[in-house]
């Protein structure tokens, strides 16, 4: 399979090596929302028997990474994105498998002006992680930016 047949979970999967260790399973990339599950695998548990507080860190920007990549991967050939900060606030106990969802927080054509105008654009990803039940037991935002090449 060529890099442009590739969909963007198996790429993520190909090039982010975090992302293959978690075994993460993306269920839906596309401009308007992605969806990434972490497994739940005794190898990395915390203290009380769920997703450690850094995988659970991980699907979440994972989750954030594919969104970016599907709503600016035509923007490849004239800027990188990469992630400037991120905030995550773990909300309740999270046990078994987790599923974050990304959605951007500014529209895409927006973000897209900026960077054909010169700028440097940055714009927010929210993520909600929860449980298979249903329950959020985190929520996080990640700021992305498009850093023209040079």
């Amino acid at each position: 399979m060529s890099a442009d047949q590739m969909s963007i979970g198996e790429m993520l999967a190909a090039t982010v090596p975090m992302a293959r260790t978690l075994k993460l399973e993306f269920l839906e990339t596309t401009p308007e929302k992605a969806v990434v599950v972490l497994p739940d695998d005794g190898e990395f548990h915390n203290h009380v028997g769920g997703p450690h507080a850094g995988a659970m860190f991980t699907v979440g920007e994972t989750a954030s990474g594919a969104i970016v990549l599907a709503a600016f991967g035509d923007q490849l050939s004239r800027a990188v994105p990469l992630a400037v900060r991120a905030e995550i606030a773990y909300r309740k106990l999270a046990m078994g498998a987790v599923t974050a969802t990304a959605t951007l927080g500014r529209p895409a054509a927006e973000v897209v002006a900026e960077l054909d105008a010169g700028q440097r654009p940055e714009f927010p990803v929210a993520i909600t992680i929860h449980r298979a039940d249903g329950a959020v037991t985190g929520e996080m935002t990640v700021v992305w930016t498009l850093r023209p090449n040079a």
